[in-house]
């Protein structure tokens, strides 16, 4: 049980540290909601899944290679300059709490989930992360043991979007309009800075510059 809890909280501590997700769920949250922000995270955790599920395919190999480092790092540029640009532009819609157009919880899903499918950072994490949990767990576990524990790290990962999305919600209910908007912004800008890190890594080695 004491590994059980462990793995657990090895998954909130994955999903805690800020980063581009972490910033839309906390946008989505102040300007929609709590299931806007849940649902948001939920993408997220759908996509971390299929990188999980990529490590037992070898795909990390793949990953290596300098064309596909430079695709991903474009494309979540692109990804990332886009919701940006949508957090600003939908940040003037927002007037009080009961009154604006809400995301549709689909498009809200869709845009976690490739958030993370299209992060570098996030994909070379989880595959170098959970490449090396899942070797030194297959050393010491049977195969259960394996599933019954990459199990516990996606629960740490629900409890903390779960988290996320109560916080996030919160804030919504205390602060004015103007506060809200002002927020929305600082969120859109926060993607725009990791939108331009991740455009700066493609040059980089696209250049081959050291």
């Amino acid at each position: 049980m004491g590994v059980f809890l462990s793995y657990i909280l090895l998954g909130f501590s994955l999903a805690a540290p800020i980063g581009p997700i972490n910033a839309a769920q906390m946008d989505q949250g102040i300007r929609n909601g709590f299931l806007h922000s849940w649902v948001i995270g939920l993408g997220s955790i759908i996509g971390e899944c299929l990188l999980i599920l990529s490590v037992f395919f070898g795909v990390v190999h793949f990953i290596e290679i300098p064309l596909m480092k430079t695709f991903l790092w474009l494309f979540g540029s692109f990804v990332l300059f886009y919701t940006a640009v949508e957090s600003m532009i939908s940040s003037q819609e927002i007037t009080s709490s009961e009154r604006r157009t809400k995301d549709s919880l689909r498009k809200t899903f869709r845009s976690g989930f490739l958030l993370t499918i299209t992060n570098p950072l996030s994909i070379l994490f989880w595959l170098g992360i959970y490449g090396s949990v899942l070797a030194n767990t297959m050393q010491v576990y049977d195969l259960n043991h394996v599933l019954l524990y990459g199990a516990a790290i996606l629960t740490g990962l629900m409890i903390w979007d779960i988290t996320m999305a109560f916080v996030s919600s919160g804030f919504r209910k205390i602060l004015t309009p103007a506060l809200l908007k002002g927020i929305s912004i600082a969120s859109g800008v926060c993607l725009f800075g990791f939108a331009l890190y991740f455009g700066y890594q493609a040059i980089r080695l696209l250049f081959h510059l050291g």
